[in-house]
Parts: structure tokens; sequence; C-alpha cells
């Protein structure tokens, strides 16, 4: 049974893996780690904490997490990058119309680049960007929620073990979002890891997933 400040510290830390890799690199200033957990500790401690108690406890944790381990360090190490420019996306609403033009649309272009995510209420069409004022016509203002060019497509090709491996996308998303880097729109397509971002954050992005893979490569 946790009963301690510092189990209750180490607990924490260790289901927060973006807290883990600042603490670990030493990214994160130990005094605003403790404020930021304060008031979670006193919520389950049901009664404040000293802030000095948190600090030490903070400094005292332990933060030597492998980053990469076991399976899914074979699965990086075995994954490649490919890149997709000139994207664009557009976001509708979800009605029986706008399903109906997005199937015209595919259609009327069946050899062109297109990806179509369906999700409860809305439905997001990307797409090459030279399509992108016929296809933003076809649809009527009311119904487009957003809709943006100048976008890019990084696409990590990995071990078809990644199928049934839990924590690699969460492996490729952390070192990006370190990067702070905006994903856009993400998807899987069989063994295919999907990021849609704008053109300014690919360098970045594609550096920060490159390191990854070498990374995992040198540990095996």
């Amino acid at each position: 049974m946790v009963n301690s400040i510092a189990e209750i510290v180490q607990n924490i830390i260790d289901t927060d893996s973006v807290l883990q890799i600042a603490l670990q690199k030493k990214y994160a200033n130990y005094s605003a780690v403790a404020r930021l957990l304060k008031p979670s500790v006193e919520k389950i401690l049901r009664k404040s904490v000293n802030i000095e108690s948190l600090i030490s406890s903070v400094k005292r944790a332990e933060v030597e997490y492998p980053l990469l381990q076991g399976k899914i360090q074979m699965i990086i190490a075995k994954s490649g990058i490919t890149l997709r420019t000139n994207v664009a996306k557009i976001s509708i609403e979800k009605t029986k119309d706008t399903w109906e033009t997005t199937k015209k649309a595919l259609s009327k272009w069946p050899h062109d680049f297109f990806q179509v995510l369906e999700g409860t209420f809305i439905i997001t069409l990307i797409f090459h960007q030279k399509r992108f004022s016929h296809i933003h016509k076809l649809f009527q203002k009311t119904n487009i929620l957003d809709a943006k060019q100048n976008l890019a497509e990084i696409i990590i090709n990995s071990p078809k073990e990644i199928i049934d491996t839990p924590g690699c996308a969460l492996t490729f998303y952390n070192p990006v979002s370190m990067k702070r880097v905006n994903i856009e729109e993400t998807m899987s397509c069989y063994t295919d890891t999907i990021i849609v971002l704008s053109n300014k954050d690919v360098g970045k992005a594609f550096i920060a997933l490159t390191d990854l893979i070498e990374q995992a490569k040198r540990h095996l």
C-alpha cells in the first residue's frame, strides 16, 4: 500500500513518460516538478504536503529508465522513414451528403494519393495539395470545419511485430513532441505509422525520429 510522499511521487513519475525523459535528461527543474505534482500528491494523501518534502522526493526518485527496451527497441531499430510533401487536408462535418461527396472525390481521382479518416462526427481528407481547390469546392462552406495546405507526412515503416507490440507509437511520438512539433493528424496502416505535420516542422521531426532509430540500432 502506498503511504509515503516518496512512493507516491515515484508512482506518478513511473506513469508519465514525458516527465521521465525530462528528469532523466535533466531538462526539468526539481522545484517546478514538485509544484506540478503537489495537487496530485495531496489528493492521494488527503492532506496538505510541504513543498520541500516534495522537492526532496523528486530528487531521490528513480529516473534511470531505458528509453528503448526489449521488443520495442528491435522494432524501432528496424524501422525506416519516408517523407511525403505537398500534402493538404480538409475536415468536414460527417453527413450523408458529405460522405457521398467524399466518394465522388475518390472516384474522380482514383490514382491520386488520398487518405480518409472517419471520426464520430467528422471526416478528414488528406490528399495531394494540387487537388486542394478542386476538393474544397466540392463541399458546402458550412460543412468545412478546417482546411490546411503546406503540410507533409512522415511515414514510418516498421516490421510486422509492431502490430501486436504496445508502446511503439508512443515511442515515435515522444521525440517529436519534445521538439515542440504539433502533430496535425496521425494514423496507422498495417505496419506504417503516419504523422501529418506542417512543412515548417518537418526538419525537426525528421531529425528527432532519425536520431531515435539510430539510438535503437546502437543498443541492439
